[in-house]
């Protein structure tokens, strides 16, 4: 009535090595994820925004939204299938670089290398200027970050405003 089925060598080496592969692709995609998050953290807190932000999937495309200048319910795009999260992006990244006084050729890294741009800006000495009055200074004479300058106080969704 039943069949057995046997493994044979061959099999078992081959489903050994995917799973490798698998193993390996996840610990690259995990790392990818963690130096993006550090490059946010810190880029948000230039912002004048939270770090903690940068952690929370959906919420932290919100902020970046916000911080680029842009309508915060831009970030909805990223649930589109298809190329919505690819429109997104690129509408982020042209208007996140100049909201930190950089360029359109570092608009174009954000768009292909988000992480390794968003270290730099967060790293860097890139300073956000977007919102800030003119002639406003990030740092105090004690070298802390200046806090009084925030683009908005507290967010609508934490705020409920």
């Amino acid at each position: 009535m039943y069949r057995t089925y046997s493994i044979s060598a061959a099999d078992e080496g081959f489903l050994a090595a995917i799973l490798g592969f698998l193993a390996a692709y996840a610990i690259i995609i995990f790392a990818i994820y963690i130096i993006t998050v550090i490059g946010m953290w810190k880029m948000y807190e230039k912002a004048g925004r939270e770090g903690w932000k940068a952690i929370i999937p959906i919420y932290n495309m919100y902020v970046l939204t916000e911080i680029s200048g842009q309508n915060g319910w831009l970030f909805l795009l990223c649930l589109i299938p298809g190329v919505g999260a690819l429109i997104w992006s690129i509408m982020v990244s042209l208007k996140l670089a100049p909201a930190y006084g950089k360029d359109t050729g570092f608009a174009i890294g954000l768009i292909l290398l988000a992480p390794i741009f968003y270290m730099i800006l967060g790293f860097g000495d890139a300073q956000y200027v977007l919102g800030k009055p003119a002639g406003a200074t990030s740092h105090s004479n004690t070298g802390h970050t200046n806090t009084s300058s925030k683009q908005k106080e507290e967010d609508p969704w934490v705020s409920g405003k």
